[in-house]
Order: C-alpha cells, then structure tokens, then sequence
C-alpha cells in the first residue's frame, strides 16, 4: 500500500525551469532503459536515435485556451480570478474562484468592463463553481482579448510569447495547462521522424485540474481524480493496433496521452475508436496494457504524475532517475527537460 510520501524527493527551488529554451528541441534528454536501469544523457534532438521505422508515437493535440480571468463582482467591486475546467454547454463552464468560498449561487461577476458577466449556478466537485457567462459575440473571441494563459503557480516569469505554452501540433481548444511532453518537439524534428518511417497518431485530453491536482491523501488509492474530456479517433485506434500487430513499439508523448490510449486499452486490445470522460489513475500496480515507451517532463513530487510514471518504469527506477536528474542540474516541470523511457 503506497502513501504519497513514497514519491517525494527533494529539490531544489532553483532547478524549476521559469521559461522555455529559445529552441524547443535543445532541452536535456534523460534516456531511462527500464528493463536495465541504464541511465543515458542526450538532447532533444537526438530522439530519433531511440525510435525505430514503424513505431508509433501518440501525441496530444488538445490547444490551451487563455483560460484565467481576472475581474470583479457586480455588487462589492471586489476583485475574483476565474480558472476556466471544464466546459459544459455554450454558456455554462466548470470554474475555479479565487477568492472562491463566499461566492454563492446567485452571486454575479464582470469581467473586461462588462463585455463579459458571470453568475454562479451552484457549488460542484471540490467547491468548484458551474457558471453561466452572458455576452455579445463569440465566446472564444472575448477570451482571447480579456483571458491570460493559465502558467502553472511555480512559473513566476511573465511568458513572452503564449505560444511557447503550446505544442506546435496544437488543434482543438479546450485544456487548462499545456500537455507539456509535447513542448520539445519542433516541426522539423517531426518531419524527420516521419521521413524515418515512424508512425504519428493523436489523440485529445483537454487537460483540467485533473491531472495536477495535489494528492492530499496519505494512502495514495483514498485520491480521487477530477474527470477529463478525450478523444481517440478511429484512425488513431487502428495506427496502434496495426503497430502492435507488427511487433513495434507505441510510444506515448506525455502522462495525457497515455491516459486516453491506458482508458480505451483498460480491457485489452484491440483498441476502437473512443470518447467521453475518463478519471483514471495509474499508480504503480496498475498494468498498462497499450504503451510500450513513454516521453515525458519531470514532475512534481508526490504527483499522480510521478506516480504514472513509477507504475510503467518502477518507482525505485524512477525516484533513482530524480535523485540523478537533480545532481545533474536538469530542468523540472513544465518548460524543463524531457525523459524516455524505453
């Protein structure tokens, strides 16, 4: 029975990367053999020494939304922040507040000198707020001119340019952070890997509070997972079932994707074209029956995110990894550097 204290380690404040490299695809690459432990240190750029003709790898292609308001409410003038979730029609959208626990059904917020208003419908998962927004025009177009991308709270640089928080293969709107694996590939890299003969798939995880909400519990199974929207095409089930059938390896960029690919795969193969809500966790125990490498960014500890990764590479492979990664002087989090496990 694991508690969450089996995933910490320490690190230290400043090897918390505050801004992406000037070129994606110069950030440190941490290649792990799992079978082995072998420990191997590259650059981005040279993953496609580690991905062989007819692999497959599996990206998000969920786009970050300007997700973060800031206005005030209708009646005091005091100020709010919203953090968009989840949306639930045209008008009515999961939020978090901030300040969040007086505001009540009822209560009503302005946002951009009143083009955009807001009334609080009711009290949902975890104090998490539905409400409904009122406004002339399209709803996107407002967000885009009074929203702000939503960094993570251990990124106090202002972004220069917001689309360094997005992945260069980035198409459907809908995630409150940035499925971050993907941040390294450029689309040259991409060519290259095609020209190679691997195999790109994708499918959608708009990523919410579900993926980087704390673990508050002590035993790790008592946490409950905020559910996420995903879309696997059917194009993208049959790429992976062909690839196994071949005998090659489905390569999963990012904790994301391989959250969508591990909840259609949850009964085995094959897998069929898929959509709706999935909360799964995967923690070490869990099998994983559809990835056979996975890329990914170091994560924070005592995440469901490192515990992701301990159940497909072994917690003590892993927290090895850290302790190596940190005497290394390598980048953490969101624009830090990147893991292979293979």
């Amino acid at each position: 029975m694991y508690t969450k204290k089996d995933f910490y380690y320490d690190l230290p404040e400043e090897l918390i990367a505050q801004e992406p490299l000037k070129d994606r695809a110069s950030s440190r690459l941490m290649v792990i053999d799992r079978a082995t432990g072998k420990i191997e240190h590259k650059h981005f750029y040279d993953i496609a020494d580690y991905i062989e003709s007819g692999d497959t790898l599996i990206l998000n292609d969920s786009r970050v939304i300007p997700a973060r308001l800031y206005g005030m409410r209708e009646d005091t003038g005091s100020p709010i922040e919203f953090l968009l979730l989840n949306k639930k029609s045209l008008t009515d959208w999961e939020v978090i507040l901030k300040p969040g626990k007086r505001a009540k059904p009822g209560h009503r917020f302005v946002f951009g000198d009143g083009r955009l208003k807001a009334e609080v419908i009711d009290i949902i998962n975890d104090g998490n707020r539905l409400v409904r927004f009122e406004y002339s025009g399209v709803f996107e177009n407002i967000l885009n001119e009074l929203g702000e991308m939503p960094l993570p709270h251990y990124i106090k640089h202002k972004l220069e340019d917001p689309e360094r928080y997005q992945t260069v293969y980035a198409k459907h709107n809908g995630s409150a952070a940035a499925p971050t694996a993907g941040l390294h590939f450029t689309e040259e890299l991409l060519s290259s890997l095609k020209d190679k003969g691997v195999n790109i798939g994708y499918v959608t995880l708009h990523v919410g509070l579900g993926t980087f909400r704390p673990v508050k519990a002590d035993v790790i199974t008592d946490h409950k997972m905020h559910s996420e929207f995903y879309i696997l095409p059917k194009e993208t089930a049959e790429l992976v079932n062909e690839t196994k059938k071949n005998g090659k390896r489905v390569i999963s960029v990012g904790t994301t994707a391989t959250r969508v690919l591990e909840t259609a795969g949850a009964d085995g193969l094959p897998l069929t074209e898929a959509s709706g809500w999935t909360d799964i966790f995967i923690y070490p125990g869990i099998k994983l029956n559809v990835i056979d490498g996975l890329i990914t960014n170091f994560h924070l500890p005592e995440s469901t995110l490192i515990m992701l990764v301990s159940a497909f590479a072994g917690r003590e492979t892993i927290l090895d990894a850290y302790k190596t990664a940190v005497r290394e002087r390598y980048r953490f989090f969101s624009f830090g550097d990147a893991m292979f496990i293979k």
